[in-house]
């Protein structure tokens, strides 16, 4: 994998709207193509069709590619995404505890610019698992940086949604 590959990947990223639903199939045999280029054994082969399949609808099949990428040792960035694509997949796949289980330790990983996509997704989670303030909480307090003004209060009201009384 060199500069070279990684520019014709996130080319074929940047195009992927341009498929549609009716193209699919043809996007997907896109990544497959540009993953047959590296080797065999590695982790981000798995990881590019992973997202292929989840992006056009088919997280049931990324599923055990993420959990092969992760099994292969995938590393930097491509880790963190790995994690919480495969949350989110878990979660369309009826897998929700397992979901949350896996974004959890997120949390307090090493602070990038996904931590705001990690409480998003595990916000999702906790919905689905009927655990509404702890939803609310991450994404009040994953906005209130954001925020122009009102910062400090409302990072004070997503704590206190958590908080035992």
């Amino acid at each position: 994998m060199d500069a070279a590959w990684e520019k014709r990947i996130a080319t074929a990223w940047d195009e992927f709207d341009t498929y549609g639903e009716e193209r699919a199939e043809e996007f997907r045999e896109r990544i497959d193509e540009l993953v047959r280029e590296l080797p065999e054994a590695g982790a981000v082969g798995p990881f590019e069709r992973a997202c292929a399949f989840d992006s056009t609808g088919h997280s049931d099949k990324a599923v055990p590619l993420y959990q092969e990428a992760l099994a292969r040792g995938i590393d930097g960035y491509r880790r963190r995404r790995t994690t919480i694509q495969l949350a989110s997949s878990l979660r369309n796949t009826g897998r929700v505890e397992e979901a949350i289980a896996l974004l959890t330790p997120e949390l307090d990983a090493e602070h990038d610019e996904l931590d705001d996509a990690v409480r998003a997704t595990l916000a999702l989670c906790l919905i689905d698992a009927d655990r509404g303030r702890e939803a609310v909480s991450l994404a009040v307090g994953a906005l209130a940086p954001h925020l122009p003004r009102y910062q400090r209060s409302m990072a004070n009201y997503a704590r206190l949604l958590v908080e035992p009384e």
